[in-house]
Formats: structure tokens, sequence, C-alpha cells
């Protein structure tokens, strides 16, 4: 018995088959490739116009186009269905009403061609909207086949690496980016509407700041010194404060030379926010408005659920609390913070926590909150007042000066946006980037300082994950299933 052809070879000859199809064409002086095709409706428009007209058929003719994606010959007519940005629409082709010799070129059109149909609707008697074929084109021949049983692919690398046939044959993926679309969208109009101004800042930078990230470094060659794709959008975006720009905001790629994972990918999109005269509680009635409002546009509703089943609730007020009494929490250990590392990491060992005994004695806590204590944090949930070796750019806590005035806003057990006062005092901010501990240690932004002694009014300023938005708005598990190019490696 013979060896069953494995897909790749029967995609290798059905490329085969489909290169001759095309010469055929050629040979034919026909144009497989169209320049132009006259689309009046699309999918949804189409079927929308018939509900409207409410007739058996109607006499107004559309011009519709898609790629085939199903494909059902019955001699003397054949029904297919289109596919385009909206959604499937089914084609009745009829040999008498197109004419013999077209009809015999349309029979061996393949799954994947695109094509452009012109005719009148009706409806079947299954009560599917249909467009009866007046004439028809082929606008581009597909020399590949479509993937047979997509969905039932174990590699998902392969879904990453060709993307556009995820996007052919997988509509939850397509609902996905346009769900994130429409998500950037409506942060962009909240915005507007509390007049921020939207404005872009260089993405390769001389000095890598405004976070504790390792970046990536690239030679600018007409400058013959190197620079850094941007780690963060903060530290320029500040500097237009100190210019008089009250309220300013960017939506763009912020790049860190670090790990890959089911949330992190080294390319990712940022949104930042400062407006002054505000602090980090101004920050906290921006952001929850701001995720409220995409989630109540973009999915109808405030409950948001989850693939584990249950469902997050975005209304009203959030819960609001210290990170130092979630470690307490967490530790059983109301002492925990005047405890020493070494009584620390004993501690932990004991909790079933591997940590680095290299750690310095804040990140050894900081391991505690992110493998402890965040991962439970499900509904939304604004952590305040983290230690202040945490982050150099924020107004240290007047009542504790141990701590800071941040938020650090955690949705469905991950960081979703952080958010400061923002610190202004030049010496002061001037001591905190020395002081910085850890093994990523901030560059020090001179030009940045220098700004900062023309002085900054106070202000309060927002970075919000998009990536991480959308995997929790739509539901993906991955990261890389709200990207649409994802980093890889070269394959």
């Amino acid at each position: 018995m013979d060896n069953p052809k494995t897909q790749e070879e029967q995609s290798h000859d059905q490329h085969a088959v489909r290169l001759q199809k095309l010469q055929n064409l050629r040979d034919a002086d026909a144009d497989p490739y169209s320049g132009n095709c006259d689309q009046t409706h699309t999918s949804a428009q189409a079927k929308a116009l018939y509900e409207k007209l409410g007739l058996e058929e109607t006499e107004e003719t559309v011009s519709v186009a898609g790629r085939i994606v199903t494909f059902r010959v019955m001699g003397k007519a054949t029904f297919l269905k289109i596919q385009d940005r909206e959604g499937v629409l089914q084609i009745y082709v009829k040999r008498d009403e197109v004419g013999e010799e077209e009809y015999k070129v349309f029979k061996k059109l393949d799954l994947g061609d695109i094509i452009g149909v012109t005719g009148p609707l009706f409806v079947t008697k299954t009560g599917e909207v249909t467009v009866r074929a007046h004439s028809y084109a082929l606008v581009c021949k597909a020399l590949r086949p479509l993937p047979e049983k997509w969905h039932g692919l174990s590699d998902n690398e392969q879904i990453y690496r060709q993307r556009y046939l995820d996007l052919i044959v997988n509509e939850q993926s397509r609902n996905r980016f346009r769900q994130r679309s429409a998500i950037i969208r409506e942060i962009r109009e909240f915005l507007w509407e509390r007049e921020f101004i939207e404005v872009e800042t260089p993405m390769m930078q001389s000095v890598a700041g405004g976070a504790a990230a390792r970046p990536f470094t690239t030679h600018f060659n007409a400058l013959d010194c190197d620079f850094f794709l941007r780690i963060a959008l903060e530290l320029y975006l500040k500097r237009l404060l100190v210019g008089g720009m009250d309220r300013v905001f960017e939506l763009g790629r912020v790049f860190r030379n670090e790990g890959l994972s089911r949330r992190h990918n080294p390319e990712f999109t940022m949104l930042e926010a400062y407006q002054a005269y505000t602090d980090f509680r101004g920050m906290m009635e921006l952001t929850r408005g701001l995720i409220q409002r995409s989630a109540e546009t973009v999915l109808g509703s405030l409950q948001v659920a989850r693939p584990e089943g249950d469902e997050i609730d975005l209304s009203g007020k959030w819960r609001e609390v210290s990170y130092k009494d979630l470690i307490r929490e967490a530790t059983d250990d109301g002492d925990w913070f005047s405890r020493s590392k070494s009584d620390k990491l004993n501690a932990v060992n004991k909790l079933g926590i591997h940590v680095d005994p290299s750690l310095e004695d804040f990140e050894v806590t900081n391991d505690v909150f992110e493998k402890l204590v965040e991962p439970k944090l499900i509904q939304p949930t604004f952590v305040t007042h983290i230690p202040v070796e945490l982050c150099p750019l924020a107004k240290l806590n007047p009542e504790d000066p141990s701590t800071l005035d941040v938020f650090e806003l955690c949705i469905n057990g991950q960081e979703i946006a952080p958010a400061y006062s923002e610190q202004n005092d030049p010496l002061l901010q001037r001591k905190m980037f020395e002081q910085q501990v850890g093994e990523e240690v901030q560059n020090l932004d001179n030009d940045f300082l220098l700004a900062l002694e023309h002085g900054m009014p106070p202000a309060g300023g927002m970075g919000l994950g998009i990536d991480r938005l959308v995997i929790f708005l739509t539901g993906a598990s991955n990261i890389r299933d709200t990207i649409l190019f994802p980093s890889l490696r070269p394959g």
C-alpha cells in the first residue's frame, strides 16, 4: 500500500497545478492580477441592503469582492462563499447568466482566489442572503492553497510566523485584532476629550532612560555613535511638561532586550499620559475611566469574562491597598519590613519560593510580590505606595519616605498600568537617579535633569501596557495572540 502524501507534498502538487492554471490564463490574454476592482458593498453592507429592501430579489445590483473560502460546483451552477473584511457572503453563479465560456473558466477557480462579483441580491430557501452573479472577475490568482484543518494545528509558532493565513481562516484572530484597533481608538478619543495632545517622541535615544531595563543598541552611522531603542516614553514627555504642554500622551512602540514569555515580548506598545497640576490619585481616576470606557464601548459590558470561567467586574470604584499590607498578608508576617535580608530569605524558602540570595533586600520582597501577590490580584486593584527603591522618578510619600506616591494597577493577575506623582525637584531627582540600585542601573539623563531645573509643574503620569490590556479584554492566553507579528527566532 502506498504511503499517503504529506500535507506539504499535497501543497507542492497544488502549487504546480495552480502555476499551470496561471499560465493558461496568461496564454488566453487574461489578467489574473487585475489592478482594480469596483467594490460598492462589503459583505455586511450587502446583507443590510437586502434586509432594508425586503424583496424576494432586489433589482439593485451590488459589486462585492473577496477571497473564495468555499466552492461547490453543481453542474450548470455553482455556490461559493467569499470572505472580506466584514465576513462571508454567498455567491450564486449560473452558466446561463454569465455565459458558457466564462462559466468554464469560472469552474477552474480555486479556494483562495480573490474575485469581484456584480449582481442582484436574493435569499435562498435556507434563508441565506446571496449575490446572483451577472458577471465576475478574477483579480488575484492564489498560487498556494488555504491551510487544511488550521484550527487543529499544534504548532502555534506557525500561526505567528504566517499570521496572514491565521487571519484568513481564524475568525477569532480577526475579531481580536479588530478589537485591539477599537480599544486604541477609544483610548485616543477618551484622552482627546480631556484636552490631551498626542505627540511623538524619538524612538532612537542617546540615553536609555525612563525605566530599569536592558536596551537594544544600534550604531548611528551619520553621527558615529551608539544609540538605543527606547525602553520608555517618559523622559521626553516630561520635557514637554516643562515646555508648557500640560496634557500630553503618546501611543508608541517600546523595546526591551529581555526575555520572551506568555506575558512578555521585546517589542510592545505603551500608552504614557502626563497631566500637569494633578498627582497619582488624579491618574487613578483617569486610568479607571479610560479602561471602563474601552471595555464598555468595545465589549458592551463592564463584566469581562475570563477563560477560567469567572468574570472581572470593572464597574464602580476599584480596590485600593498598599504594597506593604499585601506583602504582610502574603507572608503572614506583620513585621516583614523590619526583618533582615537573611530572615526574609529563610521565610521565602518556607513559603516555597525560590529567590536568588544575591538579590538586594528590596528585590527579595518584590519577588514575593510578583510570585505570591500579583497572580492573585484578579479583580482590579490599585497597589499603592511601593518601596522607594523600585522607581527613581516618583515623589516620596510625605508620611512614609520609604515609599512613593505611586500605584500599580493589577488586573487579571498582572500589572496593567503604573502611575506616579511625578518627581519635579531637580536636586532630589538627581540624587534618586544616582542612588538607584539593582542589576539594571538606569543611565543618567543629564539633559532631562537640566530641563527639570527650568521648572516642571506638579504632575501625574501613567503608563498602560496596550498588549496586556488587550489580553485581558479579549481573553487571549498569550501576548503573541495580541501582536500581529510577534518576535520570533528567524526560521
